[in-house]
């Protein structure tokens, strides 16, 4: 014959068990997120750097066609002298040979 088991201590067992299953899924669904959560700021990420290098390759091009305007209709800033003159340095040889007086 067949014995029986105490029908409390089964439900102590099966109570566990689904604390610990409940308890076991949210850590995976809580580690399921951050990693979701870290995927889509590495996308984000990704895409706002392809926009800019986007933006900059366009406004590279844009500002190469342009028209440059000619050196000559621009005055020189104030107090600086033209690039035409360059700057000039006098060098007056000392006589090492003085004798103090």
């Amino acid at each position: 014959m067949t014995t029986a088991t105490p029908l409390g201590n089964n439900t102590q067992l099966s109570g566990n068990v689904t604390t610990k299953s409940q308890e076991q899924s949210l850590y995976q669904s809580s580690g399921a997120i951050v990693a979701a959560i870290v995927v889509g700021v590495i996308v984000i990420f990704t895409a706002v750097l392809l926009i800019l290098k986007t933006y900059n390759r366009r406004a590279r091009v844009r500002r190469e066609l342009q028209p440059k305007p000619s050196k000559a209709a621009m005055p020189p800033p104030l107090g600086h002298k033209g690039l035409a003159q360059p700057p000039t340095v006098t060098f007056i040889p000392v006589d090492i040979h003085l004798h103090d007086r």
